[in-house]
Parts: structure tokens; sequence; C-alpha cells
């Protein structure tokens, strides 16, 4: 290897905890990438991925500390490096939420403008011709310029943090997860946009994520994370055709395949230990009797009023949709952000009021009876959202949240609300203990159980999955699914399953609605839509995304 071409060397890197018991979030993890190339970095949320990423830029919490030997273009960093120095002009870096990282009271300009001018000796009229070639460079029209962050959509946004992360031309790119929210065609584009910017500017790059199918598209080596250690190393096609380690194998199987269809999906710990992998099927429980019955429903929003606040202009959020749900079925409803798809879920639980059309729900139209009688069948459909800890009360006990509802709604009697609570976490697989914690004090995959006993508090018939699983690592969202299919099975329930993800709507579902623009542009059975679609729109989304 020509050690000019060596970008980054890492060596014995350790980042622990003296605090925490000497806890090593990373233990002993060594790399190089070169000009040019990219390097992914994979593994489950707490793997220590993102603390390998921030011990490179200086940004790791005060409590940490970190031993080893890294190396930039042939020169040491030092624990006590002048950062400023090197964070945007050597090494960029694109953070997996835009929003947290983007200064929502600065236009994207002018951000953009304030990396250049940080780092080049150049004039502002030269920096700001610079920030709209970057723009357009991004695939953003100039006009983006004069925008503020919340006007942008999550793939804009992820662009324009690539344009910054970029802009000064870094020899070192590191981009922790900039693809996890986005839908598989933005993520796509933004994937695509990313390597033709890397290969013009020889950068090389780490790329973090927990979808190895990802890593695959993008990478030429892969590094395979666990609990801190490393545990696969290599050339990305020869890692993942032919992985040593355990924990690789269990990370490529977690995720959905048309092979794995009704059957329970693997988890990292059928590989981990000496659980034994089943050949059980779950049970076609669908039936040809009517549950949901959706007529023409229109959910549209004021887009522009007059000077006498008439409004002249709709947006159509949902626009004349029609369908049907059986009972013991699962509907998947698949499509981009933006199409409609969450506005559709909050219309059928009553958070957001129709404009037209019926909600026919076991034969009462909700929009035309009593809001007694409404509340007693809103509690039969319950929702569960994508971000739970957004959708708990982070002063409230797990306990108190699951008996609350309970006692509302008189489902059972008081003194037997703790018990039918601790019930319900079983179900969920969570111990009994979690009734006195609180939201804070548990994992992303365990909130999400949360939410779910949550919804099966109330004893529902239907319940609404609104990317329940779309942010949860691949082993964790294989935990999810199997959770899901079990309680279906368990408890005859019936589920509205939304997902930009095509190939876990296929896995979960018994028949497919495609929603573009606020129409349902295909519908009809999982296997015949996934696997002949009539229309183009479904066949773009399964290009960006292997069924």
């Amino acid at each position: 290897m020509n050690k000019t071409q060596t970008i980054l060397s890492v060596n014995d890197l350790i980042v622990s905890f003296p605090d925490m018991g000497d806890f090593m979030a990373v233990d002993k993890i060594s790399f190089g990438i070169e000009k040019g190339r990219t390097l992914a970095i994979v593994g489950e949320s707490g793997s220590g991925k993102s603390l390998t990423a921030l011990a490179l830029i200086g940004l790791l919490p005060k409590n940490a500390l970190f031993t080893g030997a890294i190396s930039l273009n042939g020169a040491p960093l030092k624990d006590n490096e002048d950062w400023s120095t090197i964070r945007g002009k050597s090494i960029g870096m694109i953070f997996q939420e835009p929003m947290s990282s983007l200064n929502p009271v600065m236009k994207i300009g002018k951000q953009l403008l304030e990396c250049i001018s940080t780092h080049q000796d150049i004039t502002k009229q030269e920096a700001k011709k610079q920030a709209i070639e970057w723009l357009k460079k991004v695939q953003l029209p100039e006009e983006m310029y004069k925008r503020y962050p919340h006007q942008l959509s999550g793939g804009q946004k992820q662009r324009a943090m690539i344009a910054m992360a970029m802009c000064n031309k870094p020899s070192l790119l590191i981009a922790d997860e900039p693809t996890t929210a986005l839908d598989v065609t933005v993520q796509q584009e933004v994937i695509k946009l990313m390597r033709v910017l890397q290969q013009e500017n020889e950068t090389a790059m780490i790329f973090i994520t927990h979808d190895l199918g990802l890593a695959a598209r993008i990478a030429d080596d892969v590094l395979v994370m666990h609990n801190g250690a490393p545990m696969e190393y290599g050339d990305v096609s020869q890692v993942l055709q032919n992985p040593k380690h355990p924990y690789t194998k269990a990370l490529l199987l977690c995720k959905p395949s048309v092979q794995q269809k009704n059957k329970p999906l693997p988890v990292v710990s059928d590989f981990m230990g000496d659980v034994q992998i089943t050949d059980r099927e779950y049970k076609h429980i669908a039936t040809n009797e009517t549950l949901l019955e959706v007529k023409n429903l229109r959910v549209w929003f004021p887009e522009h009023r007059n000077l006498f606040g008439k409004t002249t202009e709709y947006f159509r959020a949902v626009d004349d949709v029609s369908f049907t749900l059986r009972k013991g079925e699962v509907l998947g409803l698949a499509g981009e952000s933006g199409c409609g798809k969450s506005t559709l879920s909050r219309s059928l639980v009553g958070l957001l009021p129709p404009q037209g059309g019926q909600i026919i729900f076991n034969g009462k139209d909700l929009a035309h009876i009593s809001s007694v009688e409404r509340r007693q069948m809103h509690r039969k459909v319950q929702l569960i959202f994508q971000d739970p800890y957004s959708s708990l009360n982070p002063r409230i006990s797990i306990g108190d949240m699951l008996m609350e509802p309970m006692a509302v709604h008189g489902i059972i009697p008081k003194q037997d609300l703790k018990k039918e609570a601790e019930l319900l976490l079983d179900r969920v697989h969570l111990p009994a203990d979690a009734m006195k914690r609180y939201p804070h004090q548990f994992s992303g995959g365990q909130r999400q159980r949360i939410g779910i006993a949550r919804a099966l508090s109330l004893r529902p018939q239907l319940l609404i999955c609104d990317e329940s699983v779309s942010a949860l690592d691949v082993s964790v969202q294989a935990q999810m699914l199997n959770l899901l299919k079990e309680l279906q099975e368990e408890l005859r329930l019936s589920y509205l399953f939304i997902s930009h993800d095509l190939s876990v709507v296929y896995y979960m579902s018994d028949r497919v609605m495609v929603m573009k623009e606020g129409k349902i542009v295909e519908a009809g059975d999982a296997e015949q839509v996934m696997k002949n679609p009539t229309a183009d729109y479904t066949r773009r989304l399964l290009d960006a995304v292997s069924i």
C-alpha cells in the first residue's frame, strides 16, 4: 500500500468511561482508509459506531477517555488537538438527523456561507458564489439559499448537510447513518450523490450504518462492530458473501426477504447463543368478514385564502381514498414521505377530521355517530407511532401509563389493573420491574414494545402501525416484526401496516396498497403487487430496494 494514499489510519482505538466503572464503549478498533475509498462501519445501536466517529473529530463526551493512535494525512491527531482547524476543513461530518445539526434560525445559504468563509481566505462574494455552486452540485435549486431548514423536506435537508460537509473539499468525510430516516427512493438519490461528489474530490469516506445491504452498495471495505469490539474487517464483498462471525451472519439474515415470509425472522440471539432456530410458520387468520371500510375519504388542508379569509385552494393530503380491511388481515400501505400515509392513519383514529367520505368500522360510520359511541369505537382502533419516545409521557411511569387508559375506559376492575399491566408487559417481552421505570430508562426497541403494550391495553381489534419499525436497527426491527406477528395470531388482531420499506411491507402483509400524492395508485395481493406491479410508481419504489 502506498502510504501517501492513506488518508486515515486508526490503531488500537479505545474509548472508555472511567466514571462508569471503566466501561469500554470502543475496544481496540483498528482500520485504515485510502484516498477515494469508502469504509462502512456496521453494527446495532450501542455497538460503538458513532463514538468511533466522534473520537476522530474530537467530539467525545467530556467524561470519555480515548487512547490509541489516529493519523490523518500522515499527521497524528491528539486528544488536545485544536479541532476547529480540522473539523469542516480536513474532516467533514454528515449527521443522522440534519434538523438537529442545522441552525433553525439561519437560512441555508448563510450556514453554507459560514462554512466556506471559516476555512477559506476568500471574499464574501466569492464565498456566496461557491455556496450557490454547491447547492447546484447537491441538486438543490438556487432559491434554497434563502430558505430556512424547516422549509425543506427531509431529503433536501440532508442534501444541504452534504453540501456543508463537502464544500471545503475535506480529505475525509464521515457520514453517520445519513439515510436511515429517508424513503428508499430518496435514500438511493442521496447515496448516488455522495458517491459522485466523493469520486470528484477523491475523498475518503466512513459510512456508518446498521444496514449491511446498504453497506454492500456503497462501501469498498467493511468493519462490523458489536458491543464496542470488531467482529470482522475486510473487503466488503468477501465479508458479506462469506461472513465468518455469527454476528455478521445474524445482521444479514435479520432483514426480511422473500424466503422468510410467513416465518419468524432470525434475531441476533439466535446466532450468538444456543438458541435453536425453528421452522415454525405463522397461521393465516384472515377471514372474509369486513372490519373496516373506507369510502371516498378526503382529508384536505387550506393552502391559500383570499382577502376575506375564504379558502381558495386546498392541499389534498388524502384524496378520494377507498379500501376495505378484513378481520384478522394485515393490509400494508406503502409510499414515500408526504404521500398521505400518516394523515390517513390519523383520520382513522379520529385525530384529524375528514372533509368527506365514510369510515365504517364494524358496520358503523365513525363520522356520523354520537361522541359517546365514537369514543367506544375509537377504543377498538389504536395507533402505534413511529417515534415512541415523543408519544410517551416522560413524567409518567410505565405502570401508570398502562393502567390509566384501562381505568378511564373501565375495561377491568380497579383492583386488577396492576396485574393486567404486568401481563401486558409480559406479552411484549418486558420484565415486570419495568412498571416502576420511566421512558428515558429504556432503549428504542424497548420503548416501541411499551408503545405496543399501551395500544393493547384497550383491547383493540385493529392496530395501525405507522412507520413503527422504520428507525430501528435491523435486529431490533426483526424482534418487533416477530412480536407483531405473534400478537396478531394470539389476539386475532387486524393491522393496517404503514411503511416506506417495501421489504418490510411485503413480509408483514396479506394485501398491499401503494399511495402517491394522496391517492391509492395500486392495490392487491402482496405477492402480486410486489412481484408483478402494474404502476410505474410501484416499480420505481421496488427498484430502490431489493425484495
